[in-house]
């Protein structure tokens, strides 16, 4: 999802002097409670080359107590008569101070070595201080391709810092798409609900500065929280300052939500994507290859339409339309996984899931129908049972359908002037649409965390009902064909 990170995102100079002033004392405040409950923190800054971490982690030490936390500078190579991890764990904080890592244990990853032992190690070695305690910070600088030259360039060019920029750096840069498939890689694998990566658009110092002050201190706070109610206190209170959603990760207001397709060529479109929906579906069956196609987006998106299109020339035997609801009793005795896992299709076969086992990370988090600690842990608990089905030859696609707040209430209007649509609008969906930006914020973070190569997220613009079906058929065919090699 990298390619997806708005960049361009900035804070204004006033804004940035209104916030950063209050939001430093929050830190320090933060600090002190961590310290008095006995809580150790990890900060951990990875990025580009070029991407500021020197800089950005001074604006953030800036904030705290320099008596309550040390700055440890990671280097590539590793002590060769002792296992990699030992280093690490002999700089781990004490209870009640901050580690602050300039790079850390992931520079093996991004150094070359993706095995799988190495992502288990650094897992366990996550998991292990989470589960006694410790409050686990990851963030990566993001800056693009054409960013990152300039900056080596300047870099470069001043003889005060020209140093600072060596051959290695330059080749970096060369590789730099296929570094980037390393990181994609490495954050799903290692972004867990105890240790969550927090990737910051780099570009202006002001937003990156803001953006890491308060992932910082929502996560201490996330922990004091936790520290609290382990020992019955009663909770200390952050007021939060009310940008988040200034500094949250932008994707869907980025999408065009004015495309559209006349009703001529949606037609032909319609029945040539049917047709080849058709030839793939045996060829699912005659490999033995099972097809997960989810649907989620906002009330009114047009869920059931696209579910309608792309099921209508199919062989009813070989597919099944699964309908998500609110989980009932027997369902809520087990797993939250455990209904999806038993409506997994076979080989051969489709499943379509209208809603989904996001509901856990989207109204299940909104709605406080779990804890935080539950729907953070989720996304790491999603992305296993994912891959596990992907590792099984299971071909995963999923869809957030979008529409403007707009093109809702047109939607919603309509359904309820119509005695035939009236059953498709609730209270439940009025109430919805007043908490909008919540449930777009969740779903941004719900595609950072959780789009991965084996089961990419897919957003479709949906103003435009008829570009929205032409767009899922074609991408379900495209995404199929190239995970069957048709």
């Amino acid at each position: 999802m990298l390619e997806k990170v708005d960049l361009d995102r900035k804070l204004s100079k006033e804004v940035f002097k209104s916030t950063w002033p209050n939001l430093m004392d929050e830190l320090g405040m933060a600090q002190r409670k961590a310290k008095e409950l006995g809580i150790p923190v990890m900060i951990v800054f990875e990025g580009w080359d070029g991407a500021g971490k020197g800089t950005l982690m001074n604006e953030l030490i800036q904030a705290l107590d320099p008596r309550g936390f040390e700055v440890h500078n990671v280097k590539s190579d590793h002590e060769p008569l002792w296992p990699p991890m030992r280093r690490f764990f002999q700089i781990t904080p004490p209870k009640g101070k901050i580690g602050i890592y300039n790079r850390s244990w992931y520079r093996r990853i991004l150094d070359g070595d993706e095995s799988d032992k190495v992502l288990e190690e650094i897992t366990s070695f996550e998991s292990q201080l989470a589960q006694a305690g410790y409050c686990i910070i990851k963030l990566f600088l993001h800056i693009s391709k054409k960013e990152q030259r300039k900056r080596l360039k300047a870099l470069e060019e001043n003889p005060a810092t020209a140093w600072r920029v060596t051959k290695e750096d330059w080749d970096n840069h060369k590789r730099y798409d296929k570094i980037a498939q390393t990181v994609e890689r490495m954050i799903h694998q290692t972004d867990k609900g105890y240790a969550p990566w927090t990737i910051v658009e780099s570009h202006q110092k002001e937003y990156a500065t803001v953006k890491i002050g308060q992932s910082v201190l929502e996560q201490i706070s996330s922990a004091i929280k936790r520290a609290e109610a382990e020992k019955d206190i009663s909770p200390a209170r952050f007021s939060g300052l009310g940008l988040r959603k200034d500094t949250r990760t932008s994707i869907l207001r980025n999408l065009n939500m004015g495309l559209s397709l006349s009703e001529d060529a949606y037609r032909k479109e319609l029945k040539s994507c049917q047709s080849r929906l058709r030839e793939i579906q045996y060829h699912l069956y005659k490999l033995r290859k099972p097809l997960v196609i989810v649907f989620e987006g906002m009330d009114a998106a047009g869920k059931g339409g696209c579910i309608k299109r792309l099921t209508q020339n199919l062989d009813p035997r070989g597919y099944q339309v699964v309908p998500t609801a609110a989980p009932n009793d027997w369902e809520r005795a087990h797993h939250y996984l455990w209904r999806f896992w038993n409506s997994f299709p076979k080989g051969g076969h489709i499943g379509v899931y209208d809603r989904s086992w996001y509901g856990r990370v989207l109204v299940e988090r909104i709605e406080g129908f779990c804890t935080e600690p539950e729907w953070r842990r989720a996304f790491g608990e999603i992305n296993e049972m994912e891959d596990q089905w992907a590792d099984f030859g299971a071909v995963i696609i999923k869809f957030w359908l979008h529409i403007t707040q707009e093109e809702q209430l047109r939607r919603f209007k309509e359904r309820q002037e119509n005695p035939l649509k009236q059953w498709k609008i609730t209270e439940e969906d009025w109430r919805n649409r007043d908490k909008w930006d919540l449930y777009e914020e969740a779903a941004e973070e719900m595609f950072m965390r959780t789009s991965t190569p084996n089961a990419p997220w897919v957003l479709v613009e949906g103003n435009c009902k008829r570009f929205a079906r032409i767009k899922v058929l074609k991408e379900v065919i495209k995404m199929a064909e190239a995970k069957l090699k048709l």
